[in-house]
């Protein structure tokens, strides 16, 4: 019993010192080490060396090359102009009166594309900005806008995405960036719908309230809403996110499958199977070969010399080490006498129906950590073996465990500890008390709607 206390206290501690600013690579270690220290007979040092860095260390070995080649395709991007490029031809099509919608897809087609949601924020805030103050939209809903785009439904739900979100669950499932098709696209469509009808509604009420975009301080914004003779084509500049859904496509479910990979199965390259690295090799095929596209097409808009490409892979480093060093912290806590107790009463909610209880506890351990990647490899590496058990016992594909999984983290991490979340408000100026509502209605109510939908139709009906 008093290993689980010690485990509520290394989880309140975390969540409590992560608001308050602590660094995780420090927070996630001193959090482990209350959870050890409170469980009697367990070996600090041993759980800290053997346990905690062997997990951090997993999780960089298996998943360093997506971040990094998603970081420098979102750097590229954004250095060469073409994101700038997307969002405002997306902004001139639908019109100054549509400046919601607008800047929604701006940032649903960056971020689907590959674009880190960080990027996509500092590329399109002026551009929303500007916009939001033409149509004389309260500036206290751009943070929500920017939040449904980027945030949600092209982070957890639409298959093909690249974010690491959709690809953690692929080695623990054996699936790939496809799963569940038709229930991602079903979840994305309810996540849109419900953020835009929320959005809209907020909208009518400030302009019946006679509430227009307001006066701020926007020295600095800087960014042109119209296109220079420099500039990438439209084409040229959509071409690379489309390039990086249809290869993720094309490489993952028809060209690695052809492919001779019974080498796998030797002891130097794991002892594996195909299915166990397919996702993980697409999305890097995909990435790679779209960022020499990306180069080839951008390559006169580019900077010269190396500082874009160091700044893009640097932009790596501390996101995948924050989230490992949340694994090693899952990792220690599952090692600990108490975890056991925790672990069968989680696995008894939701009865019969392990989608409940996978989607419950990835949610509470996303909105604990403020981390989606984080809340799901802390509960895929301690559970994942359990639920794809539970699963096959209910007849429950892998893919079906997969969208559910990937989904469930775009809820409570979107509280307001959450780094994106504060960064997001940063980057526009405004406060947790002027617009925290409304990303928590968009990006924490409105996911969690989405979620309770495909488990009910993943219940009835399957994986499809």
């Amino acid at each position: 019993m008093l290993s689980v206390v010690g485990i509520v206290l290394a989880l309140g501690g975390l969540i409590v010192l992560a608001y308050r600013g602590l660094s995780v690579l420090l927070l996630a270690p001193l959090a482990a080490l209350v959870a050890v220290l409170m469980t009697p007979d367990t070996p600090v040092l041993a759980s800290y060396t053997q346990v905690f860095m062997k997990a951090l260390g997993g999780f960089v070995v298996l998943y360093f090359p997506l971040f990094m080649l998603g970081a420098l395709f979102g750097k590229l991007m954004e250095a060469s102009g073409a994101a700038r490029v997307l969002a405002l031809a997306i902004v001139r099509r639908l019109g100054a009166g549509q400046a919601i919608l607008a800047v929604t897809l701006a940032c649903a087609l960056l971020t689907y594309g590959g674009v880190s949601l960080f990027v996509v924020a500092f590329a399109v805030y002026p551009i929303a900005a500007e916009l939001f103050r033409q149509a004389d939209v309260p500036k206290r809903l751009v943070p929500a806008t920017i939040a449904l785009g980027a945030f949600t439904f092209t982070m957890t739900a639409l298959p093909g995405t690249p974010a690491i979100q959709n690809a953690i669950p692929m080695p623990f499932f054996g699936t790939t960036p496809f799963a569940a098709p038709g229930l991602g696209v079903l979840a994305g469509a309810v996540m849109l719908g419900g953020g835009l009808l929320w959005l809209t509604w907020r909208h009518r009420q400030a302009r019946l309230g006679g509430e227009g975009y307001g006066q701020h301080d926007e020295q600095g914004l800087g960014t042109p809403t119209t296109s220079t003779e420099h500039d990438l084509p439209v084409i040229a500049a959509v071409t690379p996110i489309v390039s990086v859904v249809l290869l993720n496509l094309v490489v993952g479910e028809w060209w690695l499958p052809r492919l001779d990979t019974s080498y796998l199965a030797a002891a130097l390259y794991g002892e594996t199977q195909l299915g166990a690295v397919r996702g993980v090799w697409a999305i890097i095929v995909a990435l790679s070969l779209s960022i020499v596209l990306l180069l080839g097409l951008a390559w006169r808009q580019l900077p010269r010399g190396w500082a874009v490409y160091n700044a893009g892979v640097a932009a790596s480093v501390m996101p995948i080490f924050n989230t490992a060093s949340l694994v090693g912290f899952g990792a220690v806590v599952a090692s600990l006498a108490g975890f056991e107790l925790i672990r069968d009463a989680i696995l008894g909610v939701g009865g019969s129906n392990p989608l409940i209880s996978l989607a419950i506890v990835v949610n509470v351990l996303a909105g604990i950590t403020g981390s989606a990647s984080g809340g799901m490899s802390i509960a895929l590496q301690a559970m994942g073996d359990d639920y794809l058990a539970m699963g096959r016992e209910q007849g429950f594909a892998p893919d079906l465990l997969h969208r559910v999984t990937s989904i469930a983290t775009g809820g409570l991490d979107a509280l307001p500890h959450n780094g994106a979340v504060i960064t997001l408000l940063e980057i526009c100026k405004l406060t947790h008390r002027q617009s925290y509502l409304d990303i928590a209605v968009v990006a924490v109510g409105v996911p969690l709607f989405a979620l309770a939908v495909v488990i009910g139709l993943g219940t009835a009906f399957g994986s499809f």
